[in-house]
Parts: C-alpha cells; sequence; structure tokens
C-alpha cells in the first residue's frame, strides 16, 4: 500500500529545482507528509540524488515525523541542506538517521523543533564535518554542549544563527566562535541569555568576521561591546547590525569605530543611549563606512546626520533613517565643506521633525543622490522638496510613499529636471497627485520602469497619456485603490501592459469583473493582481 502510495506521489506536486547543481525540494503545510518524502527519496536517486531538502510545517497541518526523515536519510546520501520549519513532530532521532547516512551535509536550519536536542546536534557535529551553515531558533532543548559540540567538530563552519533559545548561554557560544575563529564569517545571535564575555570573545578570536548581528542581548552592557571593539580583532569587519541591545552607548560605539578598520556598513536599531556625539566619533573612526542605517535612535539630531556625511564625504554612498524622533528641524548654521558628499542613497521613514531646513542641509551636501526614498513626511510639501529635487544631478528611484500634501507640482518638476535618468517612481499614497502629473511623467520619463501611483487622483485621462507614450516600456505598474480607474481604460491598460511583468489592481473598483477577465486573458505573460 504505501508503495504504490509512493509511486502515484512521486515527483508530483512538489517543485523540483536544479540548485547550484542539485536538486532541491521544499515541502509545506499539508503537502509535507512522511509519504512525500519517501517518494522524494525514491524520486531523485534516478536524477542525481537529493541536495538541498526544505519543510516548513504550519501548525498542525504538518505530519512529517521520523520516519519521513529516516527514508531521506537512507533515499538521500547527497544530501547537502536541511531546512525544518515548525515541525513539532520530528524529534532527535529523524536527525540521527540524518548525521548517520548523510555525511556531505554543509547546511542545516531548524527553526521551531521543540523536540530537537543536544542529542541530535552532537550526532550532526560527528557525522557532518562538511558544516559550513549553521542556524538555530527558538529550540528550547538546544542547549550549551551541542554548540560546544558543533565547535569542535565542524572544522569548515563559515556561518552561525542562534536566536530565541533560551538555555544557551556563554558556555555555548564563547566555546563555538573560539573553535571555529579560522573560518567563522558570518555571525548572528539573537534573543539569548549570553553577557559581556561572550562578546570578548567575539572581539579577540573573529579574526576572520565579515559579518556580525546581536540583536535584544539584554545581559550585554557597555562593557561587552566596549571591550569587542578595543580588542582590535574585527579587522576584516564589513558589516555591523545591532538591535535593542542598550549596552551600545557613545563609548562603546566609539571603540567599534576604532576596532572596524573595514566596516562599510553599520545598522543600528532602537539603541537609545547613542547620541550625536558617540555618531560623531564613530564616524570619524570608521573611516570606510559606506552605509549607515539609524533606526529609533532618537537622541540623534540633524546636527549628528550633518557631522556624519561630513566626516565620510569621500565614502558614505548610503544614509537611512527611521522613525528618529530627535531629527527637528533647526535654525543653526552648518560649516559645509568645499567638496559634497559622495551620497548616493538617501531614505528617510516616518521621522516627523524632518522638514524644510533638514532636507535643505542634507540636499545641499548631497549632490549625486540617485535613490531618493521620502516615506510619510508629512510635512513633506512642494515648497521643501522642489529646492533638492533642483539640487539633484540625476536622480534614478525615487519613493515618495504616504506624503500626502505633495501636489502635481512637485511631480512635474521632477519629470522636467530627472525625466532622462528616472527608472523608479512610487507616489503610494499621495492623494494629492491627479492625471497631470501622469501626462508629465509620460511626456518626460523616458526611461521608465516602475511606476506605483496607488491611491492616487488619478483617472481614465491619465491613462490614456500614458498609453500614448511610444518611449515607456513599462515593467510594473500600480494603480491599486484608484477609484477613477474605469472599464473605458480597458484598451489604455491593454496597450501598455504590452511589456508589463506586473499589474497591480486591487481596489480598482470601477473596473468591472468581465474587464478583468479580458485582461488575464490578454496580458497572459503578466501578474495581475485584482
Amino acid at each position: 500500500m504505501l508503495l504504490s502510495s509512493i509511486r502515484r506521489d512521486e515527483g508530483c506536486g512538489d517543485q523540483e529545482l536544479e540548485n547550484n547543481g542539485y536538486l532541491t525540494r521544499h515541502l509545506e503545510g499539508n503537502k509535507a507528509t512522511d509519504i512525500r518524502l519517501a517518494a522524494i527519496a525514491v524520486g531523485t536517486i534516478n536524477h542525481g540524488g537529493l541536495g538541498k531538502l526544505s519543510i516548513k510545517g504550519m501548525n498542525s497541518m504538518c505530519s512529517v515525523t521520523n520516519v519521513g526523515l529516516t527514508s531521506i536519510a537512507y533515499g538521500c546520501h547527497s544530501l547537502r541542506a536541511l531546512s525544518l520549519w515548525n515541525v513539532a513532530s520530528i524529534s532527535d532521532e529523524g536527525l540521527l538517521e540524518i548525521a548517520k547516512e548523510c555525511h556531505l551535509l554543509e547546511k542545516i536550519d531548524i527553526c521551531q523543533c521543540p523536540l530537537i536536542s543536544n542529542r541530535a546536534l552532537i550526532a550532526i557535529a560527528e557525522g557532518c564535518s562538511n558544516l559550513t551553515v549553521l542556524s538555530i531558533e527558538s529550540c528550547p532543548n538546544i542547549v550549551n554542549e551541542g554548540l560546544q559540540a558543533i565547535g569542535r567538530s565542524c572544522l569548515k563552519l563559515e556561518s552561525i544563527c542562534i536566536k530565541d533559545c533560551p538555555f544557551i548561554g556563554d558556555c555555548g557560544v564563547s566555546s563555538l566562535i573560539s573553535s571555529a575563529c579560522s573560518s567563522l564569517r558570518k555571525v548572528k545571535l539573537q534573543a539569548l541569555h549570553i553577557t559581556d564575555f561572550s562578546l570578548a570573545v567575539i572581539g579577540h578570536y573573529g579574526k576572520v568576521i565579515t559579518h556580525l548581528t546581536l540583536c535584544s542581548l539584554k545581559n550585554v552592557s557597555e562593557k561587552g561591546f566596549w571591550v569587542m571593539g578595543n580588542a582590535q580583532a574585527l579587522k576584516l569587519l564589513i558589516s555591523l547590525t545591532i538591535t535593542s541591545c542598550q549596552g551600545v552607548t557613545n563609548v562603546s560605539l566609539e571603540a567599534i569605530g576604532n576596532g572596524s578598520k573595514s566596516l562599510k556598513q553599520i545598522c543600528i536599531r532602537k539603541c537609545s543611549f547613542i547620541s550625536d556625539d558617540g555618531l560623531a566619533a564613530f564616524s570619524k573612526a570608521a573611516r570606510t563606512l559606506e552605509s549607515l542605517h539609524l533606526e529609533e535612535c532618537n537622541r540623534i539630531t540633524i546636527s549628528g546626520v550633518i557631522n556624519s556625511l561630513t566626516n565620510n564625504e569621500a565614502n558614505l554612498k548610503s544614509l537611512v533613517l527611521v522613525k528618529c524622533s530627535g531629527i527637528k528641524d533647526t535654525t543653526l548654521q552648518f560649516p559645509l565643506l568645499s567638496h559634497s558628499s559622495s551620497l548616493r542613497w538617501l531614505s528617510i521613514h516616518s521621522c516627523t521633525g524632518f522638514g524644510a531646513a533638514c532636507l535643505d542641509l542634507v540636499g545641499r551636501l548631497c549632490p549625486q543622490l540617485q535613490h531618493l526614498d521620502l516615506v510619510r513626511l508629512y510635512g513633506l510639501t512642494d515648497a521643501v522638496l522642489l529646492p533638492l529635487l533642483e539640487s539633484c544631478e540625476g536622480l534614478v528611484k525615487v519613493n515618495l510613499t504616504g506624503c500626502l500634501n505633495l501636489t502635481d507640482e512637485s511631480i512635474l518638476a521632477l519629470a522636467r529636471l530627472h525625466g532622462a535618468t528616472l527608472q523608479v517612481v512610487n507616489l503610494d499614497g499621495c492623494r494629492k497627485i491627479t492625471d497631470q502629473s501622469l501626462v508629465a511623467i509620460a511626456d518626460n520619463l523616458l526611461d521608465l520602469n516602475e511606476l506605483d501611483v496607488s491611491n492616487c487622483a488619478v483617472s481614465d485621462g491619465g491613462l490614456v497619456a500614458l498609453a500614448r507614450a511610444q518611449h515607456i516600456n513599462l515593467l510594473i505598474l500600480s494603480l491599486a485603490g484608484c477609484c477613477g480607474i474605469t472599464s473605458r481604460s480597458l484598451l489604455c491598460i491593454e496597450r501598455i501592459g504590452k511589456t508589463l511583468v506586473g499589474l497591480n489592481l486591487k481596489g480598482c473598483n470601477s473596473i468591472s469583473s468581465s474587464s478583468i477577465e479580458v485582461l488575464v486573458e490578454n496580458l497572459w505573460r503578466c501578474d495581475i493582481l485584482v
């Protein structure tokens, strides 16, 4: 009976792809069963064997057990990557068989598997010495001994991600990092009960670490981050992300800057003790910095932002500010350097105090901007935006989502000044934007690929202008929530749609269901959302 079920199921329903030269299978929800796993084990033998298997459960819908995983172990010796997400029915026994039979395993990702413990991890360590990537999340029965075993046996380990495992502490993390220090390049530690000791180990042994992410480490103090920076081992660190770590202060941030001489990207989120002084000291030390992302760092003001731009004028390419409530308009005068900033990407999201004065200061420093994101800046008006548009030399991507007070005047200026370079324009939620803007876009934008005018006051007349523009070859068009677009635009949409791969018509209630059916039939190459 089982064999006949396997034969019926073999090769059916699961996506089989070639990934990095080997076959990949992904099972999700009610498709994740022992019978399907047995079918995969049998069906992939004649195709070179299975290389990557991903099983994603959905609460009680996943019926995969140790039996199914055992069939993979015995039938797929070529397995290189295994991912188990939210599979409560698999325990150590299934992974013991994988460790015994699949010695080529290089990547393992275990998330929300409460029955998997140290026993399985130790077996993986002993049987799969080629392991390069280890990710463990929300597995309460995995503790320090499992990580210690991985560190002792898996000398090729390049990447670790340990997240939300309540019983993993300094012993496991520090042992793993110090043992794998010759190969470990990527480290992510989140919501763990580790202390300053683990960060000191990273600072002393992380000589080849290039990407480091530290999130929600409540027991790490200023001393831990200070030691990590001053230990001077992080010479090759390129990317650093720190989120919700109250141990990050002005003093420790400066130490990190001094100790990370190759740092190019830093992202700091919800670190409330960092102020302008710390940011200035860091930006002076981190001279190779190319990308600065600050989110909910509410002691940072526009003074700190300007100092960062001027201190790193030669290298800084990207600046992102999200929900930084300390940034407000100011009448202070800043001495600007004779050379302009190299900034290419400016993104300001939901910074309610970022107004005319702030934008003027940044705009005067950054004439080489290509990507401009000003999202949900409710105080942004035409009078504020126009000087920035005039100071920039050639914008390529512009996102003005949720800027409620902008009118057609801004979009006319944008089209006139940057029509030759613009490729992406997003005006979602700019409710004062009308057909006049679409006419300007159609007349001036020569290389537009993506246009989003969702929830704007555009109508059929604007689409007529777009359809007549011979030079526009849109790939993506979003008209979601545009009640002024009706079935009378059917022919215009079809003409525009000759090049489209994506069309969003959600909430366009004035387009009839029969018109939608015609579009789906005629634009069969396009993915249409309704």
